[in-house]
């Protein structure tokens, strides 16, 4: 999954590595020009979210599919995404709809990083059980708000219903 993931996001132009030279396996700063280029940035806490989400969804959705199968979809879903999510239609809409002006797509070595925060997310999820679960990515998202005024819930809304009050908030932290 995440080695065909790697080799469509190169076919569809993403680099391997970060175009400025290092290779760095955590960026803490959100507004960094390396953000989305290293292994880990502060968005890699919305792919674990990702990561609790499908362990939650994918229980209920498919009970009696065992727990191993239920990961390897969720790794699967997260795969997908990231290869949707760096399509020049969704990097242009992040770019219209959210704080994230410069944003150009993520390299591969992100988007591995990312689906590996995925499913670091659904095994905490699995081990958590559901309600300790919704309190962590409760307690994520709102970390997340304070730290890069940004998260999981809002990016989405953004892209949905785009505010231009919500995105001068979010570049208000810059």
């Amino acid at each position: 999954m995440a080695t065909a993931a790697a080799f469509v996001l190169r076919a569809q132009g993403r680099t391997w590595l970060c175009d400025c030279g290092r290779v760095r396996a955590w960026v803490g700063d959100a507004w960094s020009a390396e953000t989305s280029q290293q292994l880990f940035d502060p968005y890699t806490f919305t792919h674990v979210l990702h990561g609790l989400a499908f362990c939650g969804l994918l229980a209920l959705l498919l009970p009696r599919v065992g727990w191993r199968r239920r990961f390897v979809l969720a790794v699967a879903a997260e795969a997908l995404w990231e290869v949707i999510e760096n399509t020049d239609i969704v990097i242009r809409r992040y770019r219209e709809a959210t704080a994230a002006l410069g944003y150009t797509g993520d390299t591969v070595v992100n988007s591995l990083g990312d689906m590996a925060a995925c499913a670091v997310g659904f095994l905490v999820a699995r081990r958590l059980g559901r309600l300790r679960s919704a309190l962590l990515f409760a307690a994520t998202e709102i970390l997340l708000l304070f730290w890069i005024r940004d998260g999981l819930v809002l990016n989405i809304i953004l892209l949905l219903y785009p505010s231009e009050r919500m995105r001068a908030w979010q570049q208000a932290g810059h």
